[in-house]
């Protein structure tokens, strides 16, 4: 029995994936054929399995593998005839060598093969999962595909969820090369200084509240309020920009970290240490 017709041209190339997919089924106890053929420049490849075994949970089996098999060439197609003249277009501040930067990190996540940003995980397998769904429903209602065909007509429906997932990638992007510039100026401030302060001591208890002391013990907080005119502490995050400015200001040779595992805001942290570097010691 037949069970898809696939037809593509020669630009495309995925029989190894077909014949892994017969391994695939081979290890569940389900056999099925495969035969490869040319007309004029299309290649045909048609899966078969015998009437006896053949059954909807296989046909699904098949049509979920087959359906993320068609995602990648979906990707790998976008990413050759229109990703660059859509980043060019919406993001055209990016120098060249960011593009290329980006595109690397944007193909690691749309291929699967890297999620860096944990925190986006499942705004990003929620809009890959969109795309092969919409693939696999295609599947379900066609038993012969025109992979080419199929690229053409249906692209402009599935690109829109490949490109909230650009537009998200570069947004992180962005903040991290901002992030990056902040730390770089911060460094520079507290090298160009001379140490006003031995040792500075942060605690952070269990309810995340920080205490700051130099090396005798003195709580030193009030000084550094005292060094930022006009400010007020309002909220816990005003208070760490308080002591990053009082540790900048100090230009300390030492920063002890205690408690750090109780610290709510680990991008806090992760500023001292990127800034002060090898001067922090974690107690």
């Amino acid at each position: 029995m037949l069970v898809q017709k696939l037809v593509y041209d020669t630009d495309i190339n995925f029989i190894s994936e077909i014949y892994e997919l017969r391994i695939i089924l081979k290890k569940k106890d389900i056999n099925i054929g495969i035969v490869e053929s040319v007309e004029q420049d299309n290649h045909i490849v048609k899966l078969l399995c015998d009437d006896d075994c053949y059954n909807e949970k296989i046909k699904d089996i098949i049509d979920l593998y087959m359906s993320n098999v068609l995602y990648k060439i979906v990707i790998k197609e976008y990413k050759n005839r229109e990703m660059f003249d859509y980043i060019t277009e919406n993001y055209f501040f990016l120098k060249q060598d960011e593009i290329i930067e980006v595109e690397e990190k944007i193909m690691k996540i749309l291929l699967l093969e890297s999620f860096t940003e944990t925190e986006n995980y499942v705004y990003y397998m929620n809009k890959i999962n969109n795309i092969i769904e919409k693939i696999k429903e295609f599947l379900e209602e066609n038993s012969e595909i025109n992979i080419n065909g199929f690229i053409r007509f249906r692209m402009k429906e599935l690109k829109s969820n490949i490109e909230r997932v650009i537009d998200k990638v570069i947004e992180n992007y962005m903040v991290e090369k901002e992030y990056k510039e902040f730390v770089k100026l911060l460094k520079y401030f507290v090298d160009i200084q001379e140490s006003k302060i031995e040792e500075i001591d942060i605690f952070i208890n269990e309810g995340g509240k920080y205490i700051i002391k130099n090396k005798a013990g003195k709580d030193i907080f009030n000084e550094f309020m005292k060094e930022i005119a006009d400010t007020e502490i309002d909220t816990e995050a005003k208070m760490e920009d308080i002591i990053i400015s009082g540790l900048i200001t100090n230009a300390p040779r030492k920063v002890k970290i205690y408690g750090k595992d109780n610290c709510m805001n680990k991008e806090f942290l992760e500023t001292i240490i990127n800034v002060f570097e090898d001067r922090v010691e974690l107690g």
